[in-house]
């Protein structure tokens, strides 16, 4: 047995992938490395990345800014604990963060996954009431088809009957929801609200685009509608921007498409151009100090690795590179290959529906795909994207040119055509 065909045997009998089965998993591919947009298999072919390593390597593989910040970083220290003590990452990556974000959020508490970053925002809305003698505001608004991470109380405002968490229903909380978005119609969010405003200390939405729990796209005047409506009811404004944020649906954060500013805001993936696991939980002055100033006095969590200086100091480089970039108009640039691309796919009789937003292209498809079987067809054909249920899309890295964005879609077209 050869030691790649040792590594894969291991790696299937004893290393669990995520959302598969140990007994019967789905296929895995080995990689050898990755640069630019290619990953490298060890079988030495090479593949397009389409899917930003969920997409989180905005910049791709092995950049050189990004190289040199974990070196030079590494020098001086991997990990310290942030729990009585500080250091210049997170403070620089703090300022800068503060700096690019929606007005009104002056606090950072940063963890190490989108999921945790989550939590830590619903223990503030939850805190916040507790601190304002409102314990009864101890439950959630939302709407169908969102998907916020797969710690528990991140499951529990994900879609509880369409969504990949839906076995826990039964150990979950239950909270409140509204019909998905739909254009800018705000009716069944407005009924919701009114309904169970005394019981709820938030509203969290991803903003404009609904990630993995469906991949939809709505209207940013349903969001400047939905302003009015917290402010009258008095609820916190939650957006989950972890995979909106840094600029994949062609703005910084996909709540500028609506002007629109959160109590707060949950940010990762991206943050550290994929190079390592950091998020961040931003807070107005209002939450922050209305916490504080309670009777517990803090805020009830503390992740070992919170302000990791290597994640630190490279969230610090991916962001400077993205704001080097005229983003506008390179996520528009990818939006218009992606929709040349795949909009052909609209006329299929398999096909329910084509869309595109920024760095995002979608082909929903009528029915469920086999996972394994395309993805083999998508590796046959150089091209890497991990679909889901009905959804086959594309999250490329936003340095992907216009010669590897076609031969991407056109990969994505050509084994649709061959399986359906």
């Amino acid at each position: 047995m050869t030691d790649l065909q040792s590594m894969m045997a291991f790696d299937k009998k004893h290393i669990w992938h995520p959302y598969t089965s140990m007994t019967h998993p789905l296929k895995t591919y080995g990689v050898k490395s990755a640069r630019g947009v290619k990953i490298e298999l060890c079988d030495g072919k090479s593949l397009i990345d389409g899917m930003s390593s969920w997409w989180a390597a905005i910049h791709g593989y092995n950049h050189p800014d990004l190289n040199k910040a974990v070196q030079d970083q590494l020098e001086k220290m991997a990990h310290i604990m942030f729990g009585g003590l500080t250091h210049e990452p997170a403070v620089d990556l703090a300022r800068l963060l503060l700096k690019i974000t929606p007005p009104d959020l002056e606090h950072i508490f940063f963890s190490d996954s989108g999921s945790v970053a989550v939590e830590v925002a619903i223990k503030m809305a939850f805190q916040y009431c507790q601190a304002r003698g409102k314990p009864q505001k101890n439950r959630l608004i939302t709407v169908r088809s969102g998907y916020h991470g797969d710690t528990f109380m991140a499951m529990s405002v994900c879609d509880p009957v369409t969504g990949m968490h839906s076995m826990f229903k039964d150990v979950l909380l239950d909270h409140f929801f509204a019909d998905m978005p739909e254009g800018d119609s705000i009716e069944s969010m407005a009924r919701t609200i009114k309904e169970h405003h005394t019981n709820a200390a938030a509203v969290i939405l991803e903003p404009v685009v609904q990630g993995a729990g469906g991949m939809k796209f709505y209207s940013p005047r349903y969001l400047t509608k939905l302003k009015s409506l917290y402010e009258q009811y008095d609820l916190l404004l939650i957006f989950d921007e972890i995979a909106t944020g840094f600029g994949r649906t062609g703005k910084l954060f996909a709540c500028e498409h609506a002007g629109i500013s959160p109590d707060i805001l949950c940010l990762g993936k991206a943050l550290t151009g994929g190079y390592l696991t950091l998020a961040a939980t931003l807070a107005t002055t209002k939450v922050a100090h209305t916490i504080s100033e309670s009777e517990s006095g803090v805020l009830m969590h503390g992740p070992t690795f919170m302000a990791n200086p290597l994640a630190c100091s490279t969230a610090i480089a991916s962001i400077k590179l993205l704001l080097s970039y005229s983003l506008e108009k390179m996520i528009g640039h990818i939006e218009q290959g992606l929709s040349r691309g795949l909009n052909k796919l609209k006329k299929l009789d398999c096909v329910q529906d084509v869309r595109t937003l920024g760095a995002i292209g979608v082909v929903e498809m009528k029915a469920p795909v086999d996972v394994e079987k395309i993805q083999a067809t998508f590796v046959e054909k150089g091209i890497w994207i991990r679909p889901f249920g009905k959804l086959i899309y594309t999250m490329p890295p936003f340095i992907i040119n216009d010669t590897d964005l076609d031969s991407l879609t056109g990969g994505i077209t050509r084994a649709i055509h061959e399986l359906y």
